[in-house]
């Protein structure tokens, strides 16, 4: 089981399709697409008179930007990557993470992020019948809420909400793609395999910020949710095992290379 988390721009690049259906294929059809859309979101934010704001790669989600977030995840950015898989030959369906209850958030701080949240539980089952069914899931990383007497959502960040259903499905891997190949040193240097200890203090450092930074905390979650491997890469490292940034654990943790 392969999920693949696709960043926003990565996901106008016209060769995404087919790489996509590709490795469908490849994955013995136990592939999942978890997908962004925040430059959609932003520069309709901006068309409304408002400026898009981020706190360490999240955003700060109004009651104006929940609404533009439904919009173009759950809408326009989804049914746009269904139509060019199905395209590709792939049998895409396109959900989000309000359908079935599929992922479940809580607020980070509303005082601070407004209507961001982060993954409270997962229930793939759909996910599960949709896969069993021989679809391929494209899931819109917009959560209904924790409280399942309280209708409504909130906007969950692509990397985390990737990490908690991989976790969930128990994936042997997760892949969150970059418009870079990998996580950069401060040389920009591309790092191959890199400890959770070694992330922190890329972070700490400021050498990984904004939406790297949020990237490596999405890749710890889904190590400690049991995920069995984390990489970080562009789409040329997609389709190559041993190719971007690996995220292990410690040290002395294995990395297996996974054939597929």
């Amino acid at each position: 089981m392969l999920v693949v988390k696709l960043g926003g721009r990565t996901q106008n690049d016209p060769a995404l399709p087919a790489a996509l259906a590709a490795l469908w294929q490849q994955s013995g059809r136990r592939l999942v697409v978890v997908h962004g859309g925040g430059d959609q979101i932003s520069a309709l934010q901006r068309l409304r008179g408002e400026e898009p704001v981020f706190i360490g790669g999240r955003r700060v989600t109004t009651d104006t930007a929940l609404e533009l977030v439904r919009m173009v995840l759950s809408g326009l950015a989804n049914k746009q990557m269904v139509s060019a898989l199905v395209a590709a030959g792939a049998p895409a369906v396109g959900i989000s993470g309000e359908d079935a209850g599929l992922l479940r958030a809580t607020p980070i701080d509303a005082a601070t992020f407004g209507h961001s949240g982060t993954p409270a539980r997962v229930d793939p089952a759909v996910v599960r019948a949709l896969l069993d069914a021989g679809y391929l899931p494209v899931i819109s990383p917009v959560a209904a809420r924790d409280d399942v007497a309280v209708a409504g959502a909130y906007n969950v960040n692509g990397d985390d909400a990737a990490a908690a259903i991989a976790a969930a499905l128990g994936a042997d891997e997760l892949f969150l793609m970059a418009d870079v190949p990998g996580v950069l040193d401060a040389a920009k240097t591309l790092v191959p395999r890199l400890t959770l200890d070694e992330t922190q203090a890329l972070v700490a450092s400021g050498v990984a910020g904004g939406g790297m930074a949020a990237k490596l905390d999405a890749c710890a979650a889904a190590l400690a949710g049991g995920v069995s491997r984390v990489r970080i890469g562009d789409l040329a490292a997609l389709t190559v095992p041993s190719a971007g940034t690996a995220i292990v654990a410690r040290a002395d943790a294995t990395d297996a290379v996974s054939s597929r």
